[in-house]
Order: structure tokens, then sequence, then C-alpha cells
């Protein structure tokens, strides 16, 4: 007998999508074996400021960033850059907050890239509307892999855009931030905003079919993101 107190599934419509279940299983069991297999318990503090490094510089070159990585290292950078290096650099200080106050992550993050203290407000009752929708299906309980969620969440921030500046890399800090919070990648050495720099024709087009809102955009939104989840964990600091 179904419990009548817990809340339906969001999610567990997505695993009903052709190939879906598949392709986010075959990519957390790729994660699983990279950090298994270096040694997660051995990883050292400065791999994951390597890997919040190489994930700021390439979510910097996705939002218009021309600055090299040995710039964006020094603190060199552009503006977009600066935005990209400011987020990264609080990043996982939110993790403790993701299950419980997603809303106000999104708005401290928007904060961070702005460089604002007036930041982190949604333009408009819509934007507040799709993201308020977006932070309930977080916090809810769910049988969808933490990578799906993951992916759905970056979607929905890049296509909203909620904030009307920065929202790119807002929605890729998050993505970064539900992988984190959820245990796939408890000390965030996976990369995945390379793995959507390095498929950046694919990350684009197949972000404007999910803002298309139909069914076939979202699925192949799915089916793009684990293939770029996979590519962030050949990005890491532990594949040498």
């Amino acid at each position: 007998m179904a419990d009548p107190e817990r809340a339906p599934d969001p999610l567990s419509w997505l695993l009903d999508l052709e190939g879906v279940p598949s392709g986010f299983a075959a990519t957390r069991d790729g994660i699983d074996a990279l950090l298994r297999d270096r040694g997660l318990r051995r990883t050292r503090p400065d791999q994951t400021a390597e890997s919040l490094l190489r994930g700021a510089y390439a979510s910097a070159v996705l939002a218009g960033s021309t600055s090299s990585s040995v710039e964006v290292g020094d603190g060199e950078g552009d503006e977009a850059a600066a935005a990209a290096v400011r987020v990264s650099t609080e990043l996982l200080s939110l993790v403790p907050t993701m299950s419980s106050a997603p809303l106000q992550v999104l708005s401290r993050l928007h904060v961070l890239a702005s460089g604002s203290g007036t930041g982190g407000r949604p333009v408009s009752g819509e934007a507040a509307g799709r993201m308020r929708d977006l932070a309930r299906t977080l916090a809810a309980q769910t049988s969808a892999p933490a990578l799906l969620v993951a992916a759905l969440a970056h979607a929905e921030v890049a296509t909203v855009r909620p904030f009307g500046s920065y929202d790119d890399l807002v929605a890729r800090a998050v993505e970064r931030l539900v992988l984190v919070a959820r245990g796939v990648d408890p000390a965030s050495l996976v990369v995945p905003e390379a793995g959507h720099l390095a498929l950046r024709a694919e990350y684009e087009s197949n972000l404007r079919a999910y803002a298309s809102g139909t069914p076939n955009g979202l699925h192949a939104w799915l089916l793009y993101a684990a293939e770029a989840q996979s590519r962030g964990a050949d990005s890491s600091p532990l594949v040498r």
C-alpha cells in the first residue's frame, strides 16, 4: 500500500525515456570507477582546487571569456573569468544548504557571479515561479539518479535565465553542486563544465532544444548531458 504522506516522485517518469536510465548509469559507473581506481580516500585538497579551477576556466570560456587558463588561475582574467572564479571559490561552502534551501543557493550563486550585493533576485514573477518549482523538485525525494537531477537543474537555470545576467555560470555551478551534495562526487573532482566545453556545439544546440519545451527537446538534453558528464570525468585532475 502506498504511503499517503509520501509526496509523489516528480522525476520518476523521466526514467521511462529511451536511453536515459542506461546513459546515466553508464556515466555513474565511469565516475565511480575513476574515483575508486584513483583512490578517493587519498585525494588531496589541491586536487579539488584544481578541479574547481578547471571548471571555472571552462565555464568562463562558455560564457564568452577569451582569457587563458593561466590568466584565470592567476586572477588576471576578464570579467567572465573573474565571475566564474568568484563562484568557484565559494561553491563548496554551499553544499550543506543545497538540500534544505536550494533557492537560497541559487540567489547566492548569482550574487557571487555578479559581484554585487544587489544580485540574486529573479527578473520577473514568471522566472521566480520557475525557480520555486525547481527548488521543490530539488528538495523532493526521487528515484531519478543524481546525474539526471543535476542535468535538469542546469538546463532549467540556463534556459529560464531567471536573473538576466550570469545565468549560464549559475547553471553550470548548480550542476556541480548537485553532484557533490548528492554523493556522486563528494570531493568535487569531476569537471562537468569541461565536458560541456568539449562538446560546445552539442551543448548549445541541446540547450536550445530543451528551451523549446517539447518532450523531444527534454529527451535530447538528457541524453546529451550523460555524455557531457562522462567527458567531465575525463577532465578530472585524477586523470593523468
